[in-house]
């Protein structure tokens, strides 16, 4: 019988301006979002969201760029960047977080918490492996 291997190869992944999604994604590469998102979004990449993106649910990802609306629970094992034009509304666990004005955040912010993002995505990469 044939295993099933996931590649853990970097890919580059879009939600398109104009496109809706509810659901759930997980990538291993990163992630592009121009267009609407409901649900979770689950990478080992950088997710980006752009300024007409919007994401209502939960962002799980090692960096992330947000120029857009966000309402969700975002962790980010690495660096968060919340660009000027962006809205930002939920709970943040993140190793670091830039923030430029301009940009609106509101709720809590919790840095340092890397260890709490990075130990679920490396669990899953181990699943992945088996």
């Amino acid at each position: 019988m044939a295993k099933s291997v996931d590649i853990l190869t970097p890919s580059r992944n879009s939600l398109g301006c104009g496109t809706k999604l509810t659901g759930d994604i997980e990538s291993n590469g990163d992630f592009r979002i121009d267009g609407k998102l409901i649900g979770t979004i689950k990478t080992k990449g950088k997710v980006v969201i752009g300024a007409t993106g919007f994401v209502e649910g939960e962002v799980i990802c090692q960096n992330a760029d947000i120029e857009g609306i966000v309402k969700a629970k975002v962790q980010v094992s690495e660096l968060l960047s919340l660009r000027a034009e962006s809205k930002l509304d939920g709970d943040v666990t993140t190793g670091k977080i830039s923030i430029e004005p301009g940009a609106r955040f509101s709720g809590s912010c919790k840095m340092g918490g890397a260890e709490a993002v990075l130990k679920p995505l490396q669990e899953d990469v181990r699943r992945q492996a088996r």
